[in-house]
């Protein structure tokens, strides 16, 4: 089979039918999302890692208010770990105005020592009247705001798309079988066992219909998510077999960077038979675990020719990927799957796949002006040469990193 042909075999779930928009940093995606929540008629289904109410953050919450005062059906789910318990004062102003709100997982006393609790929901989705889908990395977060660090001195480097067409369905179903199945825990919990099975049975009925924007031209796109049932590693295979059959060129922008053995020996064989593989990742300290246990992998993807590019400005949180932005079979990703262990192996994910050259230009024409203009390309030789308790911290953070995956029962 052709590389051609083997690219085509795996489009079975693709449509055409699509309009797809960039979005850039919440600067780009809060207008519009506010603006799809104000003109909503029916319902709002919305899913966050982070939901911060300072700054920009506020007013989406307010645009959600908005929604539900006027009749519009109007449900959040957060993380219990990413947004945790919701401030006291927003919690009733929410809850004053109708908006339906419930935490993910929830940290009971023990906290994040129990290993099911490591099963995040780290998707960031939105769906307005079963028509309109915003999906991406970008929390409900101030750009210029982080919990941890405060005030950024330049705006955190995300991506989302606005999308219609036939990926907004699948959308709505997994947030409704979500929603419909929290209630069903809560319900089995209290006791109240016929209200469990009718919110199990809405899961498995729950449908909305389609509507496709006339504006702009149709693109070819789908919706590929990850969970710890059906979907397994859906996302992983994406990357993979976009990266297997690339002849040009691979970018990658990723937050937080572990790939496993499989996904790192594509990239290192598409590098070796010429194409040009330039990752865009994270230059700034966040957390110890991500940052540290992310350099031990560098090391092959550079002797192979991989060219490393560190995000200096500010937070780079990022989960896109381009490939052959100018050939014959472009491909871009945007979506909330890190390229490590807790995206592909425990968290819920959501990604939109394009296949559409002017889309993945726009994309990839973003990724390179942030690596000539706020990238430090890494230099292998510095890299071997790095400070000795660099690499005992990079190794310790690496094996704890696998450790922590053997513990659930994982390979990587």
């Amino acid at each position: 089979m052709s590389k051609k042909s083997l690219f085509r075999a795996h489009r079975a779930e693709f449509s055409d039918d699509h309009r797809v928009r960039l979005l850039q940093g919440a600067e780009e995606l809060f207008p519009a999302l506010i603006e799809a929540m104000d003109a909503a008629l029916s319902d709002i289904q919305f899913e966050t890692y982070i939901f911060d109410f300072t700054g920009a953050g506020a007013a989406v919450a307010e645009a959600l208010m908005r929604a539900a005062e006027r009749g519009v059906r109007t449900q959040l789910v957060v993380d219990g770990v990413g947004t945790g318990t919701l401030p006291h004062s927003w919690a009733e102003r929410l809850q004053a105005s109708g908006v339906q709100y419930r935490v993910y997982s929830p940290l009971g006393p023990l906290g994040l020592l129990l290993p099911h609790r490591w099963r995040r929901l780290h998707r960031k989705l939105c769906v307005v009247d079963g028509c309109m889908l915003f999906c991406g990395g970008i929390n409900v977060l101030d750009d210029f705001h982080d919990p941890n660090y405060g005030t950024l001195d330049a705006p955190r480097f995300d991506f989302a798309v606005q999308a219609t067409g036939s990926l907004v369905a699948p959308a709505s179903e997994t947030m409704d079988q979500l929603w419909w199945r929290m209630q069903a825990v809560r319900d089995a919990r209290q006791r109240r066992l016929p209200e469990a099975l009718q919110a199990l049975r809405a899961a498995s009925a729950a449908r909305h219909a389609v509507r496709t924007a006339e504006a702009g031209p149709p693109m070819r796109a789908a919706l590929v998510l990850r969970d710890n049932v059906r979907n397994r590693s859906r996302i992983e295979k994406a990357y993979r077999r976009a990266i297997g059959v690339a002849r040009h060129e691979v970018i990658i922008a990723n937050a937080y960077f572990m790939p496993g053995g499989k996904l790192r020996r594509a990239l290192v064989m598409a590098a070796r038979r010429g194409v040009r593989v330039r990752l865009l990742l994270q230059g700034r300290y966040e957390y110890f675990m991500q940052y540290h246990a992310a350099r031990p992998v560098y090391g092959a993807l550079l002797e192979a020719g991989v060219e490393i590019h560190e995000y200096a400005p500010s937070f780079l949180h990022a989960k896109v990927a381009v490939i052959d932005a100018l050939g014959e079979n472009p491909w871009a990703t945007v979506g909330s799957s890190n390229l490590d262990p807790l995206s592909l192996l425990l968290a819920r994910e959501a990604n939109v796949v394009v296949e559409d050259a002017a889309f993945a230009t726009d994309l990839r024409q973003r990724l390179v002006h942030a690596m000539q203009h706020a990238g430090r390309r890494m230099d292998p030789a510095r890299y071997a040469n790095r400070p000795l308790r660099q690499r005992v911290l990079d190794r310790i953070a690496f094996g704890l990193m696998r450790l922590a995956l053997w513990v659930t029962g994982n390979r990587y």
